[in-house]
């Protein structure tokens, strides 16, 4: 699997890296945070990355999508990174349409992912029923009632889950609490009689929600994939939702880097610039390692996606958890080399390290991914 971009995943890098910069910088975020938008991002501008075909990217072509593979996606998902761009883009495409794509029925990926592919509809997974990252944790419960289920319970950090025209909830329907035997998976419109939806406002300023299920009513055609069977799904497409934040998380140190080395070079002390000192240097140098270190594993972990799916639970482990280490590494020296105003709201680099802070935990966090990676090794 070669560890460097064809000439096609260059130009949509490039492409995308442009358009970002044009039309969705850190000040566009620091406005939607402003306004307090109530969606979260801005519609015109999601739109305008569907016309690019982002919201397609790997969708494949009967349905409307690019079929360009994951590492695509992946490169869009660093330049998103980079600008901290807001949008449905993780939750709707890369989870939402991913679980579709793996365990939808016909009927479903027909019905459903063109008008993800377009923008027009979009998605968000309630999963997490606790402040931490147990994804076969599961108490919501979904009870059989007539040809349906009724679901009850609750869900946490629902990422764009306020936004979302439909929501992806994981609910037990047989087996222990703490198992991921007898989970499924069901669609269900956000607004259905039963949901009740409370926004939360992140420290990074991006959107998720708190989710309550009073008695839900879902048809029998609202089961994604086979009755108690959902982790099958669900494990997989976790996966990818870990790959692809990896890279976001890989453009946003990438982005704190550089205006970092930036900053060093500008900033003078005792007449001289103090990227100068050798103290500072080393830290800089440790930093550049890293980053390309990290480069070669998130590579790796989105070429696996598309051509060998049997080593991506392990591959997506190691890219988040060495991704986690990463952006806590840069976001930290980030802020500690500016100085004071480093912590100040005038000056953007703080908000790359509120955003490295809630990606650090979305799908597991350094702990968890460490265990699962030595588990899957069989340790």
């Amino acid at each position: 699997m070669p560890l460097v971009l064809n000439e096609e995943q260059r130009l949509l890098r490039d492409t995308a890296r442009d358009f970002l910069n044009s039309n969705a910088p850190v000040t566009a975020l620091r406005k939607l945070r402003d306004e307090r938008d109530p969606l979260g991002y801005d519609s015109q501008l999601w739109q305008q990355m569907a016309e690019l075909g982002w919201a397609g990217i790997t969708l494949p072509e009967e349905y409307g999508g690019l079929a360009f593979g994951f590492t695509g996606l992946g490169v869009v998902m660093e330049e998103c990174g980079r600008t901290l761009a807001a949008s449905p883009l993780f939750a709707s495409v890369v989870v939402g349409a991913s679980a579709l794509l793996l365990g939808g029925s016909d009927d479903q990926k027909h019905e459903l992912l063109p008008s993800i592919a377009s923008g027009e509809l979009t998605l968000a997974l309630a999963l997490e029923e606790s402040h931490h990252h147990r994804p076969t944790h599961i108490a919501t419960s979904a009870a059989r009632a007539g040809e349906g289920f009724v679901l009850n319970g609750s869900k946490t950090f629902v990422l764009d889950g306020h936004s979302a025209d439909k929501l992806i909830v994981v609910a037990r329907t047989s087996g222990d609490e703490h198992s991921g035997d007898g989970i499924s998976l069901f669609l269900l419109d956000r607004d259905a009689a039963g949901v009740h939806c409370t926004r939360t406002i992140m420290a990074d300023s991006r959107n998720a929600a708190n989710i309550r299920l009073d008695n839900v009513s879902v048809g029998s055609d609202g089961l994604i994939g086979t009755l108690d069977r959902g982790w099958e799904i669900l494990e997989p497409v976790l996966d990818r939702g870990r790959v692809a934040l990896a890279a976001e998380m890989m453009g946003c140190a990438l982005e704190a880097f550089e205006r970092t080395v930036a900053y060093l070079k500008e900033r003078q002390q005792f007449g001289v610039p103090i990227g100068s000192f050798q103290a500072l240097q080393h830290r800089a140098a440790r930093m550049q390692a890293d980053l390309e270190l990290c480069r070669s594993v998130i590579l790796q972990a989105l070429g696996a996606v598309d051509e060998t799916p049997e080593q991506l639970p392990i591959l997506a482990s190691l890219a988040k958890a060495k991704l986690n280490e990463l952006v806590k590494l840069v976001s930290n020296e980030a802020v500690q080399m500016h100085g004071g105003i480093g912590v100040t709201d005038e000056l953007e680099i703080g908000f790359f390290l509120k955003r490295a802070r809630v990606t650090m935990q979305v799908f597991g966090d350094t702990g968890f991914h460490q265990d699962r990676y030595a588990t899957l090794c069989g340790y």
